[in-house]
């Protein structure tokens, strides 16, 4: 007999893009196409637990930005036919797909500012379709780390105008969203950058953070930014504590501001894949070389100070990018991944009914 899972929230959800980030470029693998990426998440199962979404990338060939009602409404069909539901969404906000930078002139500006639009328009059409229950749309800069840094001061200030003026736009279509936190973007590419940009913006209701475990961990280690580094520089990982104590003010700091989480892990180094600049190494969860204890090292986001479930968060996501093809076609590798975000979900998840608890096995 299969046992049944003990909580059933948060629920769990796969990302669609590791088939499309760092692929179909010169010299890159192939896109996986959506219908593979649906088909390989609908078909995991370990002991009875199996996804209950996906979280998706608005940009061809899984999902056009300029989709029109018929395409949504076939989209939506074809995941909840998979018996899956939408979650987050990725606008995209990038010059290669028809964006701009957040700190560029008035034209990059308004490119930007129209990819959030349509993004926010498919997002209130896959809600209103019953297809998308929960989730945000997911921005970040634009703009490289390098390019930032001529004019920190000005450049932060424009980037701020930008988010404040797309968290306008999202509220028209009563969404909400979330700054990605990752090393190549410019402005956010440090946790004290980060923070600063969320508090300059000050739209806490619209804007939050996304975490992702991989990517915070960079924070941690200041790699694009050592002034901020909350680890020394000759940080060999001997002492796990040490690194405990590096996350708590991480997460004190940005967990509270944090409305959607990445499940990952990483060996603490950096890959980038076709035009997608180097960020934070996603590794499967069993890889020797990982240096997160995944299920410990998720509650100290998924909870409080004082180790209580914070139950903020309707769904967390697993973000594996830049994956050879192999080993995302390989039914086992999803059947591993969920395996390891179901232990996440035991260790901090809950039914609807019950009310937080205290872990007093989290170190605070």
């Amino acid at each position: 007999m299969t046992a049944q899972p003990t909580h059933t929230y948060p629920k769990l959800h796969n990302a669609m893009w590791p088939g499309l980030v760092g692929k179909g470029s010169p010299g890159a693998e192939p896109c996986l196409d959506l219908e593979t990426m649906l088909t390989l998440t609908a078909q995991a199962e370990v002991n009875g637990v199996k996804f209950d979404g996906v979280d998706l990338f608005l940009f061809e060939p899984h999902v056009s930005i300029d989709s029109d009602a018929d395409c949504l409404q076939r989209l939506a069909a074809k995941v909840q036919s998979k018996g899956l539901v939408v979650g987050s969404v990725v606008a995209p906000v990038w010059a290669p797909t028809g964006g701009g930078s957040a700190m560029g002139n008035n034209e990059e500006r308004k490119k930007f500012l129209n990819q959030v639009r349509k993004a926010c328009r498919i997002a209130q059409r896959l809600r209103e379709q019953g297809v998308r229950p929960y989730g945000i749309v997911r921005i970040d800069t634009a703009c490289g780390v390098a390019e930032w840094a001529q004019n920190p001061a000005a450049n932060q200030s424009v980037i701020a105008r930008t988010f404040r003026e797309a968290c306008t736009i999202a509220e028209d279509f009563g969404e909400r969203l979330a700054a990605e936190g990752e090393i190549c973007w410019g402005g956010m590419h440090s946790w004290k950058r980060m923070l600063e940009l969320l508090e300059r913006v000050n739209r806490p209701q619209t804007l939050g953070f996304q975490a992702d475990m991989a990517h915070t961990l960079l924070y941690v280690l200041g790699y694009n930014a050592p002034e901020d580094a909350l680890l020394p520089p000759d940080w060999a990982w001997s002492d796990p504590a040490r690194l405990d104590e590096a996350l708590r003010p991480l997460t004190f700091k940005l967990g509270r501001l944090t409305i959607d989480f990445h499940f990952a892990q990483t060996d603490a180094t950096v890959k980038g894949s076709g035009t997608h600049d180097k960020t934070g190494h996603h590794c499967l969860p069993g890889d020797p070389n990982g240096k997160l204890d995944i299920s410990r090292h998720a509650g100290y986001w998924l909870r409080d100070q004082a180790g209580r479930l914070t139950q903020s968060l309707r769904h967390i996501c697993w973000d594996g990018c830049m994956f050879p093809n192999s080993v995302m076609l390989n039914p086992e590798t999803w059947n591993d991944i969920l395996r390891t975000m179901a232990k996440v979900r035991e260790a901090h998840g809950w039914h609807e009914e019950l009310p937080q608890t205290a872990d007093p096995a989290l170190p605070h």
